[in-house]
């Protein structure tokens, strides 16, 4: 370059170059810089657009959280329902006892007792069949007493008593119930009709019924 007043001598030409030079690494650096950071806007960009997106992601796990709860108690008849009620009551109701599928035994006290005691009784009953089954024992068996040769009946536990509530109970497959019995040692007759009369010393025996469900007799004897 000229100046006006001549030739520039060597040392402005050089100063004046490395200005030059100066000015363009400076520009270079600018252009550096802003590809630099037109770069980075990309990138912080997309770092958003993956936090958006996984914030999305993440609200279908909380709604999920929240909807077994909400079915659950939209739908009370579902699954939870079934393994609350677990109680007798809602499982499917056993078949009734039939006389056949029932068994009594009987059981004195002891062999013999004294006039004006009172014999104890016992008798099991025994599901003999091989399902559940269900049977009305709010009565309980009866027991009944006889004498030896079984043609006079002279006491019965249900003569005297008044009807019991109904009471159904649930035998499983040979299940047993066991009853107790205490007899005055007097007379009765159905309905507790005419007197009650002391039975004299003897022998005798005793049997337990249930409906048509009869036990095998026990003997016993009454010394005077």
């Amino acid at each position: 370059m000229l100046e006006p007043n001549g030739p520039l001598s060597p040392e402005i030409y050089w100063r004046r170059r490395a200005l030059a030079i100066g000015v363009i690494i400076v520009a270079l650096a600018i252009v550096i810089w802003l590809v630099t950071m037109v770069a980075r806007g990309g990138d912080s960009a997309g770092a958003d657009k993956a936090a958006a997106s996984s914030t999305t992601s993440a609200e279908p796990s909380a709604s999920e959280t929240s909807s077994p709860s909400s079915s659950a108690l939209a739908t009370p008849s579902g699954s939870a329902t079934p393994s609350a009620t677990t109680s007798a009551a809602d499982q499917p109701a056993a078949q009734p006892c039939s006389d056949q599928s029932l068994a009594l035994k009987v059981t004195v006290g002891q062999p013999t007792y004294r006039v004006g005691d009172q014999p104890a009784f016992g008798t099991v009953i025994t599901n003999i069949s091989s399902a559940a089954c269900s049977r009305d024992l709010g009565a309980g068996p009866q027991f009944l007493v006889y004498t030896l040769d079984g043609q006079r009946r002279l006491w019965a536990s249900n003569d005297c008593n008044q009807d019991a509530p109904p009471e159904m109970k649930t035998l499983k497959a040979g299940e047993q119930l066991s009853y107790k019995g205490t007899w005055f040692g007097t007379t009765s007759q159905p309905q507790c009709a005419g007197d009650r009369l002391q039975v004299p010393a003897g022998a005798y025996m005793v049997v337990a019924q249930l409906g048509a469900v009869r036990s095998a007799a026990e003997p016993f004897n009454l010394a005077s």
